[in-house]
């Protein structure tokens, strides 16, 4: 009654279909003011009959016949609300002493109860037990013989699972091998029909079930059959976890992330490269994803590769065109050549990164994504020495430098670039190239969205040692173009060299965050940040061939009356020139404030001049 009530309290009522035993039965008591809420509840009560002659017997009964039984007292109490004792009456009580004049049946309501045919058949069950006991241990004898004083009860036990009598009821009294007597019970359903509640009869056990489903109804007068289960079953992709004592009852746990259902108890993780479908019944192949010709992030770069590449091709067709101009010959045609080479592979390498990588790709990848930089960067390299060696030779001696010949530039030259190709063959060797499909970068919490990425096998570490060379050129170009910053602006090329190196220095600083932060992006879907390489190897190409080159075709193609020889004088006269040069460009700092110039000082800076047309010509010579 207590759990009905708690059920109404919770706004529960027609949420749960009550199972009640023998306790509950039919009894009216449990339900009274709470039908709704018990409606279509299903009881149980053992089959039973009325023994004839027990109530006359029973109504009989007063405290004056029935001293034997030791609580028939308390019930003459309850049953009559009296006190026998006139110590336990209080005062102002409504409760009277027991006059032991009243009558069961006639001063006080009388049913009989239910199970008195149980009790009766027990008792007889214990007679008999005991009966067949002594015939058997006592044969002949009258009372209890030595082997029953006292009764063993296990041995009693074994007589009382072994009766076999017709019951107070006509019905046959056994037991089985748990001791339990065969179930005989009617079924009942609490109905409420046209408002007035009923329990009424649906059905029966005796050896097997008897129901008429017809027969019930269910909260709401529906005759729909609700779920009679403990659980419900699980969905796909969903295993069974066992209530801990109760095996017909589980909870449903979803196999979750990269797990799918084996069996109906069980989750298995997928194989590396397989994710679950969507209802985690089986798993699927990972989709693999590469870099796309049509993809922005391969456009962008691909669009400036092109340009640069026909910028570069117009370039070397006009220094062609051109080759025995002045200009050409003084931007050292030779060393022009290679650089523009080196440029040129700067922008076909963003083809090699954005293509789809294979063993050739990647074995491509591997040769030019270096060697286009350190060819560019080896020949400026020996540019910015050879200007900063003669004017550091100019200091010394009027000697010319060893090895600045164009043969000399160029060994030294290609023996940088060969530095860059022996590290590219003994990686070659160490670790020979391939493709791989990474599935640990996009293997995302969502498995739906995991990916894998064909790509090189070319990782971070290798692509900092492949790149660490080019780098180390490009560093120690720059610290050549910084110790020839103080020369004169037109000795071939320095300052514009230097600027070329100030900016590849920035762009290649911004380079560094920018790849291995987005690297890592599992937002973005690139194979690794390599077009973001393509993009500054581009970017850095591009330097190169605006600052130094672009200049020069503007002046070849559209002021060609600039593009004259100049006077030529001898080395000796050049490195002298330059000398002085450098020598009283110093000590014109210390002139005294606002002095006017003397004549001599004049005729310097006319000189230095000179020296400046005079190694323009010195290079045009060579």
């Amino acid at each position: 009654r207590r759990v009905l009530e708690a059920a109404k309290r919770a706004n529960q009522t027609g949420h749960f279909i009550w199972m009640g035993s023998d306790s509950w039965g039919s009894k009216i008591s449990p339900v009274l003011h709470l039908e709704e809420v018990a409606e279509g509840s299903v009881t149980i009560l053992p089959k039973r009959v009325s023994v004839r002659g027990f109530d006359r017997y029973f109504s009989s009964r007063t405290l004056d016949n029935n001293r034997r039984n030791i609580w028939f007292a308390e019930f003459w109490e309850e049953n009559f609300h009296c006190k026998l004792s006139r110590h336990a009456l209080k005062k102002g009580s409504s409760i009277k002493k027991c006059t032991n004049r009243e009558r069961i049946g006639q001063d006080s309501s009388y049913e009989q109860e239910g199970k008195v045919q149980f009790v009766i058949d027990a008792v007889y069950a214990m007679g008999h037990a005991l009966h067949n006991m002594h015939k058997n241990l006592c044969p002949g004898k009258v009372g209890l013989c030595p082997r029953m004083d006292p009764v063993d009860g296990v041995e009693l036990l074994k007589y009382i699972r072994n009766v076999n009598f017709s019951g107070i009821a006509g019905t046959p009294v056994t037991f089985n091998e748990n001791g339990d007597a065969p179930g005989r019970y009617d079924i009942y359903q609490y109905q409420i029909r046209n408002s007035t509640p009923e329990y009424k009869v649906i059905g029966q056990w005796t050896d097997h079930l008897h129901l008429k489903v017809e027969n019930m109804l269910w909260p709401g007068g529906g005759s729909q059959l609700p779920s009679s289960i403990c659980s419900l079953p699980c969905k796909p992709g969903e295993r069974k976890k066992l209530v801990k004592g109760i095996p017909c009852c589980w909870h449903c746990e979803r196999c979750d992330g990269y797990q799918y259902q084996l069996d109906e108890f069980h989750c298995k993780r997928c194989h590396f490269n397989e994710r679950p479908n969507e209802n985690h019944t089986s798993c699927t192949p990972i989709p693999i994803i590469k870099l796309e010709w049509s993809s922005p992030w391969a456009v962008v770069p691909v669009f400036i590769a092109i340009v640069g590449i026909i910028a570069t091709l117009f370039v070397v067709i006009t220094f062609v065109r051109y080759n025995d101009t002045p200009i050409v010959k003084a931007s050292g045609r030779e060393l022009s050549y290679v650089l523009l080479t080196g440029i040129f592979l700067c922008y076909a390498t963003t083809f090699l990164m954005i293509a789809e990588p294979d063993l050739s790709t990647c074995s491509l990848r591997r040769i030019f994504l270096g060697l286009g930089m350190s060819i560019s960067y080896a020949a400026l390299l020996t540019k910015t020495n050879r200007i900063y060696r003669i004017f550091e030779q100019g200091k010394k001696s009027v000697s010319a430098p060893r090895f600045i010949s164009p043969a000399s530039q160029l060994v030294i030259t290609f023996s940088l670039i060969s530095l860059q190709l022996v590290g590219v063959c003994i990686w070659f060797i160490v670790d020979p190239s391939h493709s791989v499909i990474d599935y640990e970068d996009q293997r995302t919490t969502n498995p739906h969205f995991a990916r894998g990425i064909l790509k090189c096998d070319i990782s971070d570490l290798s692509l900092i040692c492949l790149l660490g060379y080019s780098m180390l050129l490009m560093v120690t170009c720059t610290v050549y173009a910084i110790k020839t910053r103080g020369v004169p602006e037109t000795f071939n090329e320095a300052k514009p060299i230097g600027f070329t190196m100030y900016t590849t220095c920035i762009v290649w600083l911004a380079f560094i965050p920018i790849f291995f932060g987005t690297s890592q992006s599992a937002e973005k879907v690139r194979e690794e940040g390599r077009e973001d390489l393509a993009l500054s190897m581009s970017l850095g190409a591009s330097v190169s061939l605006g600052m130094l080159y672009m200049p020069k075709v503007y002046i070849i193609l559209f002021h060609p009356e600039q593009n004259v020889p100049k006077r030529k004088r001898s080395l000796k006269a050049v490195v002298t020139a330059a000398t002085m040069s450098n020598k009283f460009s110093q000590k014109g700092g210390f002139r005294p404030n606002g002095e006017a110039k003397s004549e001599l000082c004049e005729n310097l800076e006319t000189q230095a001049l000179a020296t400046k047309q005079t190694y323009v010509s010195y290079s045009n010579h060579a």
